[in-house]
């Protein structure tokens, strides 16, 4: 039998990281990454040894361990994720942190585009007084946001099928937070990495990576309260931009706020109080 130190080793060096190899091998034996310290060397059943080395073939074809374990952690969660959504990313907790700051006790809020629902959940998870809404116009990304809320026994987050504002008629929010579709169609990050096997719907966005963006932002002020906020996140280079989008929509105190690694990450602007 294999042992698990020789084990993730080979697999580390195979991989040319780590802790993906320690990722793999957790869900393989069902455990957490701390086990490994105490269990170095212990033998490993053939059958686990096997599947493990498919698990490390499939990352090495390029294929996301999010996608291969169907979890990603984010915030203060465990998510499952599908090829259906967008593998949620550390620099999006950013955008929670943001509009917690902005969300007075019993608001409402939208999160247009949600994907696994980590960021609508994130927000009802830390704030129960919430009345939190989820839209996604992929039905499959829905139902693995509403699998997570049950999972994370999230009763009360409001599921709604549509493009944007379209299920959303009528109604108005406190706080509207997208992490929408940024990339240039044309960008060849597409074709490289973990984003070949992301939805592409998720990704990109017309030729300069804004044309969701715009469209967020156009409808923003008919769906907020007076004095709501609209937070989206971006790419590290549209800061400029995405602020001249937020403003020609008539919303006030439009900013720009970086993320950990001083990248402008999230910009936001609000509706005016009064005409």
């Amino acid at each position: 039998m294999t042992d698990v130190r020789n084990l993730l080793r080979q697999s580390a060096i195979d991989l040319g990281d780590r802790l993906e190899a320690e990722l793999l091998l957790a869900h393989v034996v069902g455990v957490n990454r701390a086990w490994f310290f105490a269990h170095a060397d212990d033998a490993l059943d053939p059958a686990m040894v096997e599947r493990f080395a498919g698990l490390v073939h499939r990352r090495a074809a390029g294929e996301p361990v999010a996608y291969i374990t169907g979890t990603r952690d984010f915030w203060s969660m465990t998510l499952e994720v599908t090829p259906a959504t967008l593998i949620p990313r550390p620099e999006t907790e950013r955008l929670v942190e943001l509009a917690l700051e902005r969300l007075p006790r019993g608001a409402s809020v939208v999160d247009l585009g949600t994907g696994s629902g980590a960021i609508a959940l994130a927000l009802a998870k830390e704030r129960p007084d919430l009345s939190v809404t989820a839209v996604d116009a992929s039905l499959a990304a829905l139902e693995v946001a509403r699998r997570n809320a049950d999972h994370l026994g999230l009763t009360r987050v409001r599921f709604l099928a549509g493009d944007w504002f379209a299920p959303l008629a009528g109604e108005r929010f406190d706080l509207i937070v997208s992490n929408p579709p940024y990339i240039e169609s044309d960008d060849p990050h597409l074709d490289q990495g973990d984003l070949r096997f992301e939805p592409a719907s998720a990704l990109a966005s017309g030729g300069d990576g804004l044309d969701d963006i715009r469209r967020i932002a156009s409808g923003a002020p008919d769906h907020l309260h007076p004095g709501g906020w609209l937070l989206v996140e971006h790419g590290w280079n549209q800061g400029v931009d995405v602020r001249t989008v937020l403003a020609s929509c008539s919303l006030q105190d439009v900013f720009t706020a970086q993320d950990l690694e001083d990248r402008d990450r999230v910009s936001g602007g609000c509706k005016a109080l009064t005409p």
